[in-house]
């Protein structure tokens, strides 16, 4: 992936000098359990199991964030890097990179959605912390990871979800997966602006027994149109094989199956909310070689 930054920031507020630290109640999206974490939420429920030996998805399927039963000062330091000069460039390579993706990412959506389906593209406003922030769902924390809130129409995002992204779930380089993430949540900005997002809130209050699987129709709809935006920019940015990998190994990694295999050992499905790392890739590739909207109906005949 061939990339320069464009230093714009347009739609973006960086707000890392004055974000807070620490673990509170959980992200406020509607009193988010696990089932609705964003696409770093669940990689990172994953890997606390895993470093506690606790089956954090049981426990956060059953409350709030809160609720994990682990002494939270020491899991914010263990969380929390020391900042270094090596630490600061990479963030500041990955400020670069997700500001000149999450630009293209708008300008061309711009484009797609009033040719294909009609309708007008509203900016979606990135907000960079540390930490912790405010955000129209509630409390925006690193433990969270990626997510959009329809509520203020902005994506929240700390840097330093990346450097797992990366350590541990990266391809080559990792740039096109970083970029596959910030996709993937602008994804559920176009999902808002298409009234997908109403409708489904609509049908999961109607039959909650259904809340499950509308939940990962939704997250493989936002996967597919990430997959939209990448045909569209395979150009600028000189994708190669080798990107689309990096952007189908992140979609594996935070697909239900894998992580609860790798946090407990074995697989439920019914308790599935993103869908399994199969599924994922499936609508990412189709998204991406088809360039359509209307290839993206994960919904079927809901």
């Amino acid at each position: 992936m061939e990339w320069t930054p464009d230093n714009s920031n347009q739609d973006i507020e960086d707000r890392r000098d004055s974000s807070g630290g620490g673990y509170g109640g959980g992200p406020g999206l509607g009193g988010f359990g696990f089932g609705h974490l964003g696409i770093g939420g669940i990689l990172i429920v994953g890997l606390l199991s895993l470093v506690f030996h606790q089956n954090f998805f049981a426990l956060l399927s059953g409350g709030g964030g809160s609720s994990v039963g682990v002494d939270q000062s020491q899991s914010q330091s263990q969380m929390q890097p020391v900042p270094n000069t090596q630490q600061d460039q990479a963030e500041t390579r990955d400020r670069g990179l997700i500001g000149t993706v999450f630009h293209s990412i708008q300008d061309n959506w711009s484009t797609i959605l009033p040719a294909q389906m009609n309708t007008p593209y509203r900016h979606a406003t990135l907000v960079l912390f540390r930490g912790a922030t405010n955000s129209g769902c509630g409390e925006a924390q690193d433990a969270t990871g990626p997510f959009y809130c329809p509520e203020d129409e902005k994506v929240y995002l700390d840097l330093g979800f990346f450097d797992e992204l990366k350590t541990r779930f990266g391809g080559s380089n990792g740039d096109f997966a970083q970029s596959y993430v910030v996709a993937h949540e602008v994804g559920h900005h176009v999902q808002k602006l298409l009234g997908t997002e109403a409708k489904v809130t609509a049908a999961q209050d109607r039959n909650p027994s259904q809340k499950n699987a509308l939940s990962v129709a939704m997250e493989l709809q936002a996967d597919c149109y990430a997959g939209v935006w990448g045909n569209s920019a395979k150009d600028k940015f000189k994708l190669t094989p080798a990107d689309i990998q990096d952007a189908l190994s992140a979609a594996a990694a935070v697909g239900d199956d894998h992580l609860q295999k790798m946090a407990t050992g074995r697989v439920s499905p019914e308790t599935f909310t993103h869908g399994t790392s199969a599924q994922r890739e499936a609508w990412f590739t189709k998204g991406y070689s088809t360039g359509q909207v209307s290839a993206c109906n994960t919904f079927g005949g809901q």
